[in-house]
């Protein structure tokens, strides 16, 4: 009897900072008939490993429900299969702590990036005590120039720039992952899907309100002073990977 039971051959990071579209973009890939999808693995293995003062909600839930050693997580990253040709990890840059980064050349990485203005607005709203390192820039900016000097940075992908064009974006992301574009990519049901992890709760009322990528809407942000210092601090970080972002 012939097993038509398909092997993940491709395995994919989404290297994103918090409160950016990573969410959307992961209910986007979910909607592939060829791909599966996984959210965040690494937070226990970060919340174990903190630096920073910030205290994230549901951490408890967070810790007993994932495996709390990232090194364990990456293997299972590298080897497990997934049912699916495709998986897609969508990741937080700043979960890369304490942890061996060589499964990262074994994978294709994209990075998610956005205006650490418009992330720390939004972070602010949910953590206190916020610092640069909450919010994950200079780490993926690190990373950004890890991958770039190993060749293997497959994409950059900009919130805004996605935004004001969804399916144009979408497609060259594909193309550089090795996909076919499908337009059931641009939607998907409102709701909660079976992949999130139990920090949706906190974090993910607005995506689960959606349908699809929201159109990009310009708006005024004011930070108090510390948030906007840790902003200036992060813009020329930001600037240099938009460069390298698709459009």
């Amino acid at each position: 009897m012939i097993n038509l039971r398909r092997m993940t051959t491709n395995r994919i990071n989404l290297w994103s900072s918090p409160r950016n579209i990573s969410t959307a973009i992961m209910y986007s890939f979910a909607q592939r008939e060829d791909t599966a999808v996984v959210d965040e693995p690494l937070y226990a293995h970060y919340l174990t490993h903190q630096t920073t003062a910030a205290e994230h909600p549901g951490k408890a839930d967070v810790l007993t429900s994932q495996e709390n050693d990232g090194n364990l997580v990456t293997e299972e990253m590298l080897h497990r299969d997934y049912a699916a040709e495709t998986v897609v990890f969508k990741q937080m840059t700043h979960h890369l702590i304490e942890i061996d980064q060589a499964f990262l050349k074994g994978m294709k990485n994209v990075l998610l990036i956005r205006s650490p203005r418009a992330i720390l607005n939004s972070f602010s709203k949910v953590v206190e005590e916020v610092t640069a390192e909450d919010i994950g820039l200079p780490q993926q900016h690190q990373l950004f120039r890890r991958l770039k000097q190993g060749q293997k940075l497959t994409a950059v992908v900009d919130a805004r720039l996605l935004l004001m064009n969804p399916e144009r974006v979408l497609q060259q992301l594909c193309d550089r992952l090795g996909l076919t574009f499908t337009k059931a990519m641009l939607s998907w049901p409102a709701g909660p899907r079976p992949e999130d992890g139990t920090w949706a709760a906190h974090w993910y009322t607005n995506v689960h309100k959606s349908t699809g990528f929201q159109p990009w809407q310009e708006s005024t942000i004011n930070l108090p002073p510390h948030l906007e210092t840790i902003a200036e601090t992060c813009q020329p970080l930001y600037e240099e990977m938009l460069a390298e972002a698709l459009r």
